[in-house]
């Protein structure tokens, strides 16, 4: 059985990737409004691994016996810079979710859950390759700077994201 605040936290959690999933569909939008459908896809597959970790920890909490309270999920941004600044705003949203899954993996080290803590390790495995990605990413575009045909070649290498 998950403990009533282990529950909370985690159903705070789902509200926090449900946002994920949906700034990065908003961004997504932003890049195929700007024609760049490498950049729109890796968006797009990103917001869709996002609900994919909501699920996980919805579907967790009830696997222990709890209960799922949805929240409403604020509103994205819907302006955007360039494909560099929105970058640096995705890798600063990982920093932030890791931030929050470290608090709770914290939580059910104190609280001596450990069939939560291997849950939670899951996820900072991914956050781990989640802020690796987009520094990779960050120090390409920051690289090309703002050559039209380089960004071109970047959006097209995006699109290849499986």
């Amino acid at each position: 059985m998950i403990s009533k605040s282990l529950q909370d936290a985690l159903n705070e959690q789902i509200n926090q990737e449900m946002y994920s999933s949906y700034l990065y569909l908003a961004m997504t939008a932003h890049f195929t409004n700007e024609n760049f459908p490498g950049f729109a896809h890796w968006m797009s597959v990103q917001s869709r691994e996002e609900w994919g970790h909501a699920m996980k920890f919805y579907s967790y909490i009830f696997d222990r016996g709890g209960s799922v309270t949805l929240k409403a999920i604020a509103q994205p941004p819907a302006k955007f810079k360039s494909p560099l600044d929105i970058f640096k705003q995705v890798y600063e949203h990982e920093l932030k979710i890791t931030k929050l899954i470290t608090k709770f993996f914290e939580q059910a080290v104190k609280e001596k859950d450990y069939p939560a803590q291997i849950m939670l390790q899951w996820f900072i495995t991914e956050q781990v390759e989640e802020e690796k990605n987009d520094l990779e990413i960050i120090n390409l575009l920051e690289t090309i700077g703002d050559s039209p045909i380089s960004l071109m070649m970047v959006d097209r290498r995006l699109a290849e994201r499986k």
